[in-house]
Order: structure tokens, then C-alpha cells, then sequence
């Protein structure tokens, strides 16, 4: 993987506002699952298909999804995270998640969380990781001080929920209630 120098990220993180969030404000339209015509993107951000490729490599997440439909043209999407104020379906089948994941978040949370669960707020699904250092990295995004849950995905899914798992390997629920939720630490 390619190491993105600050600028790439700057656009990294343009591309992911445009295809997560607003897509209006590049004077894109996604279709119903989330993609737009590379081509597309390309002009709307004055990119090169070069710049473009070496950040879709390079990013450290794989965020973003290329794909060549048919008729030989490239589409691409951001691979979760989008806002609900974006209408897409990601057309991820249900799938048996591992037995347990992870959440990482402030430690400012653990309150509401365990009284209400996991809710994807402006989000779509609540992002679940398969491991606890993932989930550190998501948590320390938005404090230092983190939480971590785990979740009993596996009697969740047992008791008739559903799990997606996006193309980037992020697992994703519509909710977690707070039965399925276990405070695993708090600032590790």
C-alpha cells in the first residue's frame, strides 16, 4: 500500500465527503447503491484517473470501491459510512458475523450506550470491528479517552438480527441493543 502524502489525503477525505455525505456539492448524483460514474468524479474534482487510482490504493481504509459495469464503464463508492441523509442501499446480502465484535468509542458514551445500545446516529449502521485494536483506532478518532464494547454478535444474530459486512471488511448492524453489549475496558 502507498503511503498518501498530506495532499492526497486532503482529497482522500474530499472524495469520502462527496460520496458519503454530499454528493450535491460536487453536482454528483449516486445511484440507489451508493456509486457514480468514474468518469464522473474525475471532473467534478479535476482529478486524473492516476491521482484517483493512487489514492483509492493508497488508502488506508479501502474506503472507496471501483467497479466496471457491463457496458465497460468504471463506477465508484465509498464502501459504508454514509450519512442517512443519503439515500443508498448498499445491496449487501445478510451475513453470519463472527461470534463476537467490537465498538470503540469516547468513554463519554458508556452511559447512553448502556442504556439505549449501539445506534448509527446520522449513519446508516453502527461499524463494528473484528478485533480490539481496530476498534481503538475508530474509537480514538474522536477522543483519547475510549471505551470498548463488545458485542455477543453471535447470540445477536441467533435471535433473528442482521449483519452486513462491507466490501472493506467493516461489520455493520442496523442497531446493537444493549443486552448483546458487554464493557470490555475503558482507555486501554
Amino acid at each position: 500500500m502507498t503511503v498518501l502524502t498530506r495532499e492526497q489525503v486532503r482529497v482522500s477525505r474530499r472524495i469520502s465527503m462527496v460520496l458519503r455525505h454530499r454528493p450535491e456539492t460536487a453536482g454528483l448524483t449516486l445511484d440507489a447503491n451508493g456509486w457514480v460514474p468514474v468518469a464522473d468524479l474525475l471532473a467534478a474534482l479535476r482529478l486524473s484517473r492516476a491521482e484517483l487510482d493512487v489514492i483509492v490504493e493508497g488508502n488506508d481504509k479501502s474506503r472507496f470501491a471501483v467497479a466496471r459495469r457491463d457496458d465497460g464503464a468504471e463506477w465508484i463508492r465509498a464502501s459504508q459510512g454514509h450519512s442517512r441523509r443519503v439515500a443508498v442501499d448498499l445491496d449487501l446480502p445478510p451475513v453470519r458475523p463472527p461470534a463476537v465484535l467490537f465498538h470503540g468509542t469516547p468513554e463519554e458514551n458508556v452511559s447512553s450506550i448502556r442504556r439505549d445500545g449501539l445506534r448509527p446516529r446520522s449513519r446508516h449502521h453502527v461499524h463494528l470491528s473484528t478485533d480490539v485494536p481496530t476498534a481503538l483506532v475508530v474509537g480514538r478518532r474522536r477522543s483519547a479517552a475510549v471505551a470498548i464494547f463488545e458485542v455477543d454478535s453471535g447470540a445477536m444474530n441467533d435471535d433473528g438480527h442482521e449483519f452486513y459486512r462491507s466490501e472493506n471488511g467493516v461489520w455493520l448492524a442496523v442497531t446493537v441493543p444493549p443486552q448483546y453489549l458487554s464493557l470490555k475496558r475503558t482507555n486501554p
